[in-house]
């Protein structure tokens, strides 16, 4: 009787288990809806509860009551959290580790795999992780971008520092929009970038679009546009970074931010200063050369109230100052520059209010040809201040449709005041520029495909131009001008990971009143301004492929393009002496580049990844009437070929080891191209290691090699920065 006691007890045990085991299933697929293979599902505790067939689908017992808290993951895709129901299919949806989300493309955000436009993300990790401090150096990273010239922002003259794109080089002005949360972020006066502005630690990615778009931005965006993604106040957190090196280089920087209900507040700045080093060639030196550098301060201010359904209105204000010496006693410059913004982000609706104050100075001199002495000849102050708004407004139409409609304005007050030493007078020029646009977007996405057409009106005008001079006062020329720039794209998926895409635009920029108005030196090339510039005009297409590999975690885009750019502003050669090169500002007849480009990413193990690519680009005048010798001439600063990589290593135990190489092909510096550039090859390394949760030591070199980059002739021979190395912590609490 015992026995069968026992063996009762064993059997209503077991029925007891089998009353408790309840039943989960359902699918894993991707965005597309194709199924997902091989997707493992764990528990909390780590143990595996089952994997998806060819079909996607899973199906396991467990003895649970309620919901069960499972991921899910599979190679080449981020893991999701899910809540399986007993009893219930589940469908759960998985992302590619290499998706990735445009938001300047178009001004609705989509998919890389989904882009009729070329665009590369650099996220806060490969910001890091790049050896260099300034944002332009990291940037670099991406191929065909590049400054006016190869140097960094470091040790450059402010009115070099426009950036170029797609072989379309750039003056002091910039080819391409740079903006933040939609504001611009180019100087109001110059049009060139001031990249030690923003806080390093408040800038989280960098989105950069390649082509033209002032279809939806206006004046400027004929290269691209930049979008810099700073940090929000969503959490609690604090972080401070301090490093030092060679040079005398230090990068210190900190960031908080806190939240308390439906409010939130940060704070982020930072200290960037090095000695610098001579710019000029060893064998071309003279007793005046001395280091280039930069001292700057910056500083950012967010204030934001969240208000229902993840809508929200803001403060922002971020204050910039820096001095700099640019490679003689004589020769320095210094910015003082303030932005405010406030704005609201209701449903479907974005407001924007704007605006800007500035002081820039700078000081010129006449070097002696042995370059022992050196002559003060003009001091210049460039006051300027903007004001801008703008609003946005879109509607879904459906599931796979919206409409975007939207309009700004933008308003510049700018004047240079220079005192002339040579003549022991005065020329003061003033003017303002008005800038008005309307702009609409439709954008469908049928099946697997996504067609887009977008178009602007600008109205820009150039007035109230004013000349003092002791003879007197001198009305300047004004004129205005109303441009239509409109843009059609497509994208069709052949496949779920591949795509192929084509887009073709128009764009215009203005000219600056830095280019109308001001005379400019670099070192001792000095550029006259011109006040009968107009804008300039472009026409261009782009098409490529796509292909996403999720077995090796992979993303490869290639690109062919082609731009052409009527009446191109640039810098006509007017006179070469052994020492010295004068230039005027002109409206060329015209330019084109076209070439190939090609961005890969990969993630063949957890350890390992690597990202880069390669830009050909036949940049050339094509039309020139008043001086045809040029025709056929390379645009200035623009190499036909560029390549970039980063190598990333990371191991929990040892830590991060990240390599950067930029391989450059040969270029002029001129219009006339007299004098050549050299290629190079340069090689950064980057590595740090964490010790527990809030401190991180890293290390930086720059130029490992030590290499001799050529940088600019003026006629003088310049070099790029030398071998330079640097280690700091990172300090970090909170969320």
């Amino acid at each position: 009787m015992r026995r069968h006691s026992g063996t009762l007890w064993f059997l209503l045990a077991l029925l007891c288990c089998a009353a408790g085991a309840q039943t989960f299933s359902g699918t894993v697929k991707d965005k597309q809806n194709a199924p997902i293979a091989h997707a493992v599902i764990t528990e909390g505790g780590g143990t595996t509860l089952g994997m998806t067939a060819s079909d996607g689908r899973f199906s396991f017992s467990l003895n649970a009551r309620g919901p069960v808290e499972v991921e899910v993951s599979a190679p080449g895709y981020n893991t999701a959290h899910a809540a399986l129901e007993p009893s219930a299919d589940t469908h759960i949806i998985l992302t590619r580790q290499v998706e990735q989300v445009i938001v300047t493309a178009y001004r609705s955000p989509l998919e890389t795999l989904d882009s009729p436009a070329s665009a590369r993300v650099l996220g806060r990790q490969q910001l890091r992780e790049a050896a260099v401090p300034g944002l332009d150096g990291k940037l670099r990273q991406v191929p065909g971008l590049e400054l006016f010239r190869r140097s960094s922002s470091l040790v450059a003259n402010p009115t070099s520092q426009g950036i170029s794109l797609r072989g379309l080089g750039s003056t002091a002005a910039s080819r391409t929009l740079v903006i933040s949360d939609d504001v611009p972020l180019n100087d109001p006066f110059g049009g060139w970038i001031h990249w030690e502005e923003l806080p390093e630690l408040s800038v989280q990615s960098v989105e950069v679009v390649r082509g033209g778009a002032s279809d939806l931005y206006g004046s400027s965006a004929i290269g691209g546009v930049i979008n810099v993604i700073t940090a929000r106040p969503k959490q609690n957190t604090f972080l401070l970074r301090t490093s030092g090196g060679s040079e005398s280089t230090t990068d210190n920087g900190l960031l908080a931010s806190g939240k308390h209900g439906p409010w939130a507040g940060l704070f982020s700045a930072g200290i960037l200063g090095t000695d610098g080093y001579t710019l000029v060639a060893p064998d071309q030196r003279g007793p005046i050369d001395r280091p280039s550098n930069v001292h700057a301060q910056n500083g950012l201010v967010d204030l934001e109230r969240e208000i229902r359904n993840s809508n929200r209105i803001f403060l922002h204000g971020t204050g910039f100052n820096e001095a700099r010496d640019n490679g003689t006693p004589a020769q320095k410059n210094g910015t003082r520059l303030w932005r405010y913004a406030a704005g609201a982000d209701v449903g479907q609706l974005a407001l924007r209010f704007y605006g800007s104050t500035e002081h820039y100075r700078q000081t010129f001199s006449s070097i002696a040809p042995d370059r022992a002495t050196e002559t003060l000849t003009r001091y210049a102050e460039d006051p300027a201040d903007e004001l801008g708004a703008s609003a946005r407004w879109r509607r879904p139409l459906g599931a796979t449709a919206l409409v975007l409609i939207g309009a700004d304005t933008h308003d510049a007050r700018a004047s240079d005041n220079s005192t002339l030493f040579t003549t022991n007078s005065f020329q003061n020029t003033s003017a303002r520029q008005r800038q008005t646009g309307v702009y609409g977007e439709a954008l469908a996405t049928p099946a697997h495909w996504t067609l887009s057409a977008s178009a602007r009106v600008d109205h820009f005008s150039n007035f109230d131009a004013m000349q003092w001079t002791p003879s007197g006062r001198t009305a300047q020329p004004s004129f205005s001008e109303t441009v239509f720039d409109p843009r059609i794209g497509i994208s069709r998926r052949i496949a779920t990971n591949f795509a192929l895409y084509a887009t073709a635009f128009r764009a215009y920029r203005a000219p600056t009143e830095n280019e109308l108005y001001r005379t400019g030196q670099v070192g001792q090339q000095t550029t006259l301004p011109n006040p009968n510039l107009r804008s300039e005009r472009a026409t261009g297409w782009e098409a490529g492929f796509q292909s996403d590999i999720p077995q090796w975690n992979s993303m490869l885009r290639v690109s062919s393009f082609w731009t052409r750019v009527n009446r191109p502003i640039t810098a006509l050669t007017l006179q070469v002496k052994p020492t010295s090169t004068l230039l005027r500002r002109e409206n060329l007849g015209q330019i084109e580049s076209r070439g190939i480009s090609l961005d890969y990413e990969a993630h063949p193990a957890r350890w390992l990844s690597l990202a880069g690519g390669y830009q050909f680009a036949d940049a050339s005048v094509t039309r020139y009437d008043q001086q045809p010798q040029i025709i056929g001439n390379w645009i200035p600063q623009v190499a036909r070929n560029m390549a970039t990589t980063q190598l990333r290593v990371a191991n929990s135990r040892i830590g991060i080891l990240s390599l950067q190489g930029r391989i450059s092909g040969r270029q002029f510096d001129d219009d006339a191209n007299r004098y050549l550039l050299h290629g190079y090859f340069r090689l950064d390394a980057y590595a740090s290691r964490d010790f527990g949760r809030h401190v991180t030591f890293f290390a930086a070199a720059e130029n490992l090699f030590d290499r001799s980059i050529e940088v600019g002739r003026t006629p003088v021979l310049t070099l790029g920065t030398p071998r330079v190395a640097r280690a700091g912590l990172t300090l970090r609490f909170g969320e």
